[in-house]
């Protein structure tokens, strides 16, 4: 007779799972929209909280929805100096200030990004823990890419439409 290793007493649930309902849901940018395509949009910060199993905080950001009458709110990786009343503009056209939402190839080289998009519409999948952000290297206005160092230190080409946070 053989012993029970931990996998098989561990089993299909039980104390062995994580904690997670105390989670504050997915932290994403905002689904890709006319108003971002072709202009900017503006969202405020209400709060900036702490996502249990998560290093860095988030920010709760309210946006006007442009084709209803009503409020969205979306969940944010908070970048440095992100604080609460502060206005956010997400969009092609939007200001390079910190905590705004652009595509990558409207920033200009050695722009530190945090939030990054992988494939164009993901709404941010890279550089997105504490402390973590990208630098962006150059762009080809040729191909429409643009070339990103990451924080694990690789260089990777992405579309230049994708979009980012900017700041870390």
């Amino acid at each position: 007779m053989g012993r029970v290793i931990r996998s098989q007493r561990k089993g299909p649930g039980g104390i062995f799972t994580a904690n997670t309902r105390t989670r504050k849901g997915a932290a994403k940018l905002r689904s890709v929209d006319f108003a971002e395509r072709h202009g900017y949009i503006k969202g405020i910060i209400k709060d900036i909280i702490h996502d249990p199993g998560r290093g860095a905080p988030l920010c709760k950001v309210q946006f006007q929805d442009p084709y209803k009458y009503k409020r969205r709110m979306e969940t944010f990786v908070a970048v440095e100096g992100n604080f609460t009343g502060q206005s956010i503009y997400c969009g092609k056209k939007a200001a390079l200030t910190i905590g705004n939402v652009l595509p990558v190839g409207t920033m200009p080289e050695g722009t530190t990004v945090s939030s990054l998009e992988e494939k164009c519409g993901d709404r941010g999948k890279l550089a997105k823990a504490s402390g973590n952000y990208a630098l962006i290297i150059a762009h080809n206005p040729e191909t429409g890419k643009t070339r990103v160092k990451l924080p694990s230190g690789s260089k990777k080409l992405i579309p230049s439409t994708n979009r980012a946070v900017i700041g870390k």
